[in-house]
């Protein structure tokens, strides 16, 4: 007598600790890839400048910051050109907010997919992340230019630069993470994440260097993750100042978040279906 395929039960993990089971996340890693590939096409479909938009909102907020907090608030830019040093802060902030914004909203976008279809709920959000790393890359290769242009050569630190980028999409999965979970439960969140993300962008050293900021406050401030990840990324890609060592405080609370957002999402995955 022949017997058929043995039943295949999925339970959430148990434990005050998420238990990441990167082996099941890579055998869905096909739905990652679509879910990516999905967020990009809705993101340019119908458009005439495609991929073209990803520079235009940089490059004109770049040109506003630089009329605005060089020649009128006369903010200091640590011997950079200020252009190419607001470029550099804005390419780091319009990763991390698109991959928020975009991941916050994934569950409840994928509403179909969740309710009928078992895959690790994790990858929704994180495939948010991985669809604004194709942003992230032409940025880059635009803040290349501007480096040239405005003869500002990194130093040897430049080859820590993928450092800084595995932090920056760390900070946007943890947020990513956190929020969509959030999102599912308190659809108050979308209505709030504008906002939120508007104080996160004034509260982070995207417009002024982080210099200004002496004392203890300094220790404070880079409570942010992105204050560190930022002066870092000026280091490598810029040759500015090196970061000062209150800087670790940033990674600490990179990894507090991701922890956080993981410990959150994985008690809420279980009754995500019902919720959305």
């Amino acid at each position: 007598m022949s017997t058929g395929p043995p039943w295949v039960e999925h339970r959430p993990s148990v434990g005050w600790l998420p238990r990441m089971d990167l082996g099941r996340l890579w055998r869905f890693r096909e739905v990652a890839l679509f879910l990516a590939w999905r967020d990009v096409k809705l993101r340019y479909r119908q458009t005439m400048l495609g991929v073209l938009w990803v520079l235009l909102q940089p490059i004109a907020t770049t040109a506003l910051f630089t009329g605005i907090f060089r020649h009128l608030v006369r903010v200091p830019s640590d011997g950079v050109p200020y252009p190419v040093f607001a470029f550099a802060g804005l390419t780091a902030w319009t990763y991390v907010s698109t991959s928020v914004q975009s991941g916050a909203n994934s569950l409840v976008e994928s509403r179909e997919l969740v309710t009928k279809l078992y895959f690790p709920r994790l990858l929704a959000p994180l495939a948010a992340v991985l669809a604004s790393l194709i942003d992230l890359a032409v940025a880059l290769v635009a803040l290349a230019v501007l480096v040239a242009v405005y003869d500002s050569p990194p130093g040897a630190a430049v080859a820590l630069l993928p450092v800084w980028i595995v932090g920056l999409v760390l900070v946007a999965a943890g947020a990513a993470t956190l929020l969509s979970a959030l999102n599912a439960r308190y659809r108050d969140v979308k209505y709030a994440l504008p906002f939120l993300l508007q104080l996160w962008l004034f509260a982070s050293p995207v417009v002024f260097p982080a210099s200004l900021i002496h004392g203890g406050a300094r220790y404070v401030y880079a409570l942010n993750p992105l204050a560190g990840l930022i002066d870092c990324l000026r280091w490598s890609a810029l040759g500015a100042p090196a970061p000062p060592a209150a800087d670790w405080l940033s990674a600490v609370a990179c990894a507090v978040l991701l922890l956080f957002a993981l410990i959150y999402f994985r008690r809420t995955e279980s009754v995500l279906a019902d919720l959305i």
